[in-house]
């Protein structure tokens, strides 16, 4: 089976802007003004490891053709989740979905701003967020996705930049756990 259009997977470089390397290392596309992106989040916004269906495809140009964030695999009604601490910039409905924006602390000026769509807010503007607090569930499927996914957004002022940054590699790899040997602890 193939894989989705942007999954992170060791070794490949993702259309969604995200390189990894066979060490696991991961380094951000970076375009445009302010685009150093500090790995601020701790956790998915859905789920605990979404997969990826749509990555993160910058414009050539500022109205060009592009996917200015990334689609998460999530199931109508699971909760949205604040990936970083912040505050609520938007809670509200644009072109008939729920949006929730919500501007980091400590990320700089201008500072980012993390979008959530849709979303059926529980939140409101100016309300203050820690990192995993919910800020409403998901709308059912739109026209956006061929099933349900929450479209997850980064901005620092108007430039669009790719969301999966704000995560730390640990995050982003979905490999097995392994046990290694500690010495002189004889194996069960």
């Amino acid at each position: 089976m193939a894989e989705p259009r942007g999954a992170v997977t060791p070794g490949q470089v993702t259309t969604g802007g995200v390189t990894t390397g066979a060490s696991g290392s991961v380094r951000a596309a970076t375009r445009g003004p302010g685009a150093a992106v500090p790995a601020v989040a701790r956790l998915w916004p859905v789920g605990v490891r979404p997969l990826v269906l749509r990555g993160w495809e910058p414009p050539a140009t500022p109205y060009g053709p592009g996917h200015r964030g990334v689609d998460l695999a999530a199931a109508p009604s699971a909760p949205v989740r604040a990936v970083a601490a912040g505050r609520v910039v938007f809670a509200g409905r644009v072109a008939g979905r729920g949006v929730v924006s919500v501007e980091l602390a400590g990320t700089g000026s201008p500072p980012l701003r993390t979008t959530y769509e849709p979303v059926r807010a529980s939140v409101r503007e100016g309300d203050t967020v820690r990192p995993g607090e919910v800020l409403g569930v998901l709308e059912p499927p739109t026209a956006h996705c061929a099933g349900a996914c929450l479209h997850w957004g980064l901005l620092r002022g108007e430039a669009y930049l790719n969301p999966l940054s704000l995560l730390p590699p640990w995050l982003l790899h979905a490999g097995p756990s392994r046990l290694l040997r500690v010495e002189g602890v004889p194996l069960p």
